[in-house]
């Protein structure tokens, strides 16, 4: 990953608004400029975050499986149903990787004693410590890819984004 500059040079994304410019004067390109950079953004740091966990033998979706149920707090458990929610995936989806990381040892299925037709899932210890692993590679990335940026600017980025976020949800 490369750093962030402070003074960056022009980049693609500064190419394709002054052809625009050039070809459709009466264009307003700012939001094209705007989200250009945030889509490529997120495609850098998400490749790079995908191959962080890669090394921990898990994949982004993967991983998130196991946040979720780590940042649950004790005793790790939720029901496929509450997983899906949160990571907006169908239950079928969520099957094809509660399958993977049950294999893996990293979960466990079992009935949830509230609901005789439900299960619950739950991180087993060896899930826990991964999950605890892949997150801090990811946060280094994450780290590493804001280096160019001093705790302000990170703080005002962060506000920014959280105003744009509401603004489009």
């Amino acid at each position: 990953m490369t750093e962030v500059k402070k003074d960056a040079q022009p980049d693609a994304v500064d190419a394709i608004t002054t052809q625009w410019a050039a070809v459709r004067p009466d264009l307003d390109t700012a939001p094209m400029a705007v989200f250009g950079r945030i889509y490529r953004i997120a495609k850098a740091v998400g490749d790079a975050v995908e191959r962080a966990y890669n090394g921990y033998g898990i994949s982004r979706g993967e991983f998130d499986v196991i946040a979720t149920l780590r940042r649950s707090g004790a005793p790790y458990t939720l029901s496929p149903r509450q997983l899906a929610a949160t990571l907006m995936l169908t239950t079928g989806g969520m099957t094809g990787r509660l399958d993977k990381l049950e294999k893996a040892g990293l979960l466990t299925r079992s009935p949830d004693p509230h609901d005789r037709r439900g299960l619950q899932v739950t991180l087993t210890d060896r899930g826990f410590a991964l999950a605890d692993e892949a997150v801090s590679a990811g946060l280094a990335v994450h780290r590493q890819a804001l280096e160019g940026f001093d705790s302000e600017e990170v703080e005002q980025l962060t506000g920014m984004l959280r105003k744009l976020l509401a603004d489009v949800s």
